[in-house]
């Protein structure tokens, strides 16, 4: 018995890694990196600072989720890099809600699979709980970010060693990094979105760009910065996330065959309950949980705890709850999952109750 259960959890990480490290988590360890050794404090304060209006940050930070069709483990690196170089703890955890939840992907295969009731539902609710969370964990924290806010991590002092400070070279600047972050979500795009050979055809090109690209217009110091940062980002996250994808494996494997049917197949309190805690154990890459929604759906999940499940599975999961613990402390965690759960259990709840079984 224990012996297949460690088999069940090695087989959940063995997976994992094969289909998303090298492609999907690599990058995005490396954009993380990127933010917090080169992008300018002062710009990550601007726009997603603890004091810029709430109409202005949160927007933001929900169209780069939108945009951004990454699972919940991958999207953990970036709001590491954009929290450590200065972000309010609202904004940050907006974008880290809506990237696996709302994305235009998920979305648009949600309403093809499971239809467009839902999907609406869906990105209405996700998108609202994700300011909402933001906005409440940002209120009663408030000392908190402030502080972090006045300790973010300085980018490095000048562009290129030899570039004189005029409007030119200010220009060059700012285009030189936007170019380099767009290779660098053009890979993980590349990687989470193209298949077959095609795409590590499409990665090599980009890689190859990269590298000539940081050779012409980086110096040594900025390379070096960004390859330390992206290395401290790996080794804080991914042995956490392992740990968490193996436990994942252990409780799948406990489940009995009957589960859904019985403890989800009406849509009651406890139900929706349920189904955002089997969401959480569960866990599954955004887009990969609507064909398992579907799957549930037939085995005799109600249509409320279907709902509940697909607003947090790609959004909470035990291997995130570890990693975003490490960078935000355990209140803060504790407040934002518990908010996630209290939200979505609800929302199923209200759901099944409309629309019926």
């Amino acid at each position: 018995m224990i012996a297949d259960l460690f088999l069940a959890g090695l087989k959940a990480i063995i997976e994992y890694v094969s289909a998303h490290v090298l492609t999907c988590l690599v990058p995005a360890f490396f954009i993380a990196g990127a933010m917090s050794a080169l992008l300018p404090k002062e710009k990550i304060i601007r726009y997603l600072g603890q004091k810029v209006p709430k109409y202005k940050a949160y927007p933001l930070s929900i169209v780069a989720g939108l945009l951004l069709a990454v699972c919940s483990c991958t999207v953990l690196p970036l709001f590491a890099g954009i929290k450590k170089k200065g972000a309010g703890i609202g904004p940050a955890l907006a974008f880290l809600y809506t990237a696996p939840a709302t994305n235009i992907m998920a979305i648009l295969f949600t309403g093809s699979v499971l239809g467009w009731n839902l999907a609406f539902a869906r990105i209405i609710l996700s998108v609202t709980f994700a300011s909402l969370i933001g906005i409440i964990i940002s209120t009663i924290f408030k000392k908190e970010d402030m502080e972090e806010e006045k300790s973010a991590v300085p980018a490095l002092s000048c562009a290129c060693a030899e570039v004189k400070d005029t409007e030119k070279s200010l220009f060059f600047q700012k285009h030189r990094l936007v170019l380099f972050f767009i290779t660098l979500l053009a890979i993980l795009v590349v990687g989470t979105r193209v298949n077959g050979y095609l795409r590590y055809t499409l990665i090599s090109g980009l890689i190859i760009i990269l590298v000539i690209f940081i050779k012409l217009f980086f110096t040594k110091d900025e390379t070096m910065a960004w390859l330390s940062e992206t290395w401290i980002f790996t080794k804080k996250i991914f042995p956490l996330l392992l740990g968490g994808i193996f436990v994942a494996g252990v409780l799948t494997a406990l489940l009995p065959q009957d589960f859904l049917a019985t403890f989800m197949g009406k849509n009651t309190l406890s139900a929706n309950l349920i189904a955002v805690l089997f969401g959480v154990f569960m866990y599954f890459p955004t887009l990969v949980e609507v064909p398992m929604a579907k799957m549930f759906l037939g085995l005799g999940m109600a249509k409320g705890p279907l709902l509940a499940y697909l607003l947090a599975d790609p959004v909470i999961s035990l291997a995130s709850i570890l990693v975003v613990r490490k960078f935000i402390g355990n209140k803060r965690t504790l407040a934002y999952a518990g908010l996630i759960v209290v939200f979505t259990t609800i929302s199923g709840l209200i759901y099944g109750a409309i629309v019926g079984k």
